[in-house]
């Protein structure tokens, strides 16, 4: 096993490779990491739908929902959320800023798209109409309920989400073996979802996947009690994704990457 101070020597190392592969491909690893998470959010969802009790539909859909975070870090490609710890390398002097801020843009565009593209494959396939429209109705109130937070709520959330998304690729690094860091990463991301915290890139996810449902009229219908009003493409980042991004980097960069750095690398820069 990997200890914390190796941790932080092989995630500034590999951040250097993060932000300086190719555009076309760091963009291309960031739709795949959307996709990922937004499989993860859809399974989530068509696991826990039928549930009635609130808590025990969270806690299904908290122990799903870690299966996309487990694509992204196994299978190869880009998330923004995680990429916060890019921090790391920063502070290291081991890369630039604009090279930090230029991965970050890259991978959260290609996150979008990634997201994007599996909510309206799971919408306009009609996957949504699954026990009896309920899927969809839950992507239209998750969708309402997430356009409808304030900023504080959603940036003192995201701030809670990220935390726990690097701890979870943080303590995945300490594994060798795939059953290891399947498992390292499982706990802190159940925990994320089970506290209802806020993660910008599955939001991409939910918040579209409640916009394209709205447009269908018999989603719409059955899910008539809910305000559909709110779910607009400006909503969807005014009133989420921003104060929600800015959360994350909050969460990741500093309560984690830099806390990390300060604790086990800052006095080799000494």
């Amino acid at each position: 096993m990997n200890q914390p101070k190796q941790i932080a020597n092989i995630y500034s190392s590999i951040g250097q490779g993060k932000v300086r592969m190719k555009t076309s491909k760091m963009f291309v690893l960031g739709i795949l990491a959307g996709a990922f998470i937004a499989m993860g959010g859809i399974a989530s969802t068509a696991a826990s739908v039928t549930v009635t009790s609130p808590s025990l539909t969270k806690l299904i859909a908290a122990c799903v929902f870690p299966g996309g975070l487990t694509m992204v870090l196994l299978a190869g490609s880009e998330l923004f959320t995680g990429n916060c710890l890019l921090v790391i390398p920063l502070l290291q002097r081991n890369i630039k800023f604009t090279e930090l801020l230029k991965n970050w843009i890259i991978v959260y565009l290609g996150n979008l798209v990634g997201s994007i593209f599996v909510s309206a494959l799971c919408v306009f396939s009609h996957q949504a109409s699954m026990f009896d429209n309920a899927i969809a109705v839950s992507m239209i109130t998750t969708a309402a309920g997430k356009m409808t937070l304030t900023w504080s709520d959603a940036f003192l959330k995201a701030i809670g989400c990220n935390f726990l998304v690097c701890i979870a690729v943080w303590i995945s690094f300490a594994a060798e073996q795939v059953v290891g860091k399947i498992t390292a990463l499982f706990f802190p991301i159940m925990l994320f979802v089970l506290c209802g915290f806020e993660h910008s890139v599955a939001n991409m996810y939910y918040l579209s996947s409640g916009i394209f449902a709205s447009m269908n009229p018999s989603y719409a219908e059955a899910a008539s009690a809910v305000d559909q009003s709110v779910l607009t493409w400006s909503n969807m980042f005014i009133h989420n994704l921003i104060p929600v991004t800015l959360g994350n980097i909050v969460g990741g960069s500093i309560l984690v990457g830099c806390a990390y750095w300060f604790i086990y690398l800052k006095d080799i820069n000494e």
